[in-house]
C-alpha cells in the first residue's frame, strides 16, 4: 500500500470532511531480532489470510464513528526493514478511532497473519 496515495484518495471520498477528525496509520516493518529471545532474524515468511483481514475490517467498520478502514499485508519472504503490514483507520473522534485501531491491529496479527522467523 502506498500510504500517501491511500490517504489522498481517502480524503477525496464523499463525506470525508464531514465525518473524519482523526486518521491513524500503522506501518509495520520486519525487525532484525525475535521478540521472544532477541535472536538475530535474517528474514520472515509472512502468510496473510486476506479473507479474514477483510472480515475483521468489515466488522470493525460498523463501529460508531468509523468512516473507513484500510488494511494490507505483504506476503512472502521479507528482510529486516521491509514493510509487512499497513493499517489505516479514519473516524470522527479519537476515542472511537484509537479503540478500533488497537483492536484492528491486535486481531489482524492474532487471527489473520502468520509469520515464520528465519534465524541467521
Amino acid at each position: 500500500m502506498d500510504v500517501t496515495k491511500a490517504l489522498a484518495d481517502l480524503k477525496k471520498e464523499p463525506g470525508f470532511a464531514d465525518n473524519v477528525g482523526m486518521v491513524l496509520v500503522h506501518n509495520g516493518v520486519v525487525r532484525g531480532w525475535s521478540r521472544k529471545d532477541k535472536s538475530n532474524v535474517v528474514a520472515i515468511r509472512v502468510t496473510p489470510d486476506r479473507e479474514r483481514i477483510n472480515e475483521i475490517c468489515r466488522e470493525l467498520s460498523a463501529r460508531p464513528g468509523i468512516f473507513r478502514i484500510l488494511a494490507d499485508a505483504v506476503e512472502g519472504e521479507l528482510a529486516p526493514g521491509d514493510d509487512v503490514l499497513f493499517l489505516v483507520v479514519a473516524g470522527d473522534i479519537r476515542e472511537n478511532v484509537k479503540a478500533v485501531f488497537a483492536e484492528l491491529l491486535d486481531r489482524i496479527k492474532a487471527e489473520a497473519v502468520t509469520k515464520e522467523e528465519i534465524f541467521g
